[in-house]
């Protein structure tokens, strides 16, 4: 399986991930600060996880390629792009047909966005709503990219 963690951060997403898809699979994580790319780098040396390729980048740079991933995950990070509807149309492009972009929020995060708010981005993008976790002050929103899209 082939994973992007789109705004990654310190990788605390990203290391669990990558040694869940094992040696056969891999992460690419992404985030537009280089501290919080080196951070993530000295965590995943520390499990020493080789299957992660660290990009830095930022929304709408066009670096994710075209469907190539078959998960991708925005945790806690939509609300700090400037361009949201062009940061998931750039991983709607990404994915694979069938592929599952997972948004997770919290109403403690200072840029938080409502299920209603990311629905109606997703879906303007083309994404729809696959399954829905948690309720409205944690979530997790699944959204998949259609087999025809």
């Amino acid at each position: 399986m082939e994973v992007l963690d789109f705004g990654c951060g310190p990788g605390r997403v990203t290391v669990p991930v990558a040694k869940h898809v094992g040696e056969e699979g891999s992460v690419v994580a992404v985030d537009i600060q280089a501290g919080m790319l080196a951070r993530a780098k000295e965590k995943a040396q520390a499990s020493r996880l080789t299957n992660i390729e660290f990009v830095q980048a930022g929304a709408g740079e066009g670096k994710l390629g075209h469907s190539r991933f078959d998960r991708a995950l925005l945790v806690s990070v939509l609300g700090e792009i400037p361009d949201r509807k062009g940061a998931l149309k750039e991983i709607f492009d990404a994915l694979r047909p069938g592929g599952i972009l997972a948004v997770t929020e919290t109403v403690f995060d200072p840029h938080y966005q409502s299920r209603k708010t990311v629905t109606q981005l997703a879906t303007e993008v083309g994404f729809r709503e696959h399954a829905f976790f948690g309720n409205r002050m944690a979530y997790t929103l699944n959204l998949e990219k259609p087999n025809n899209g």
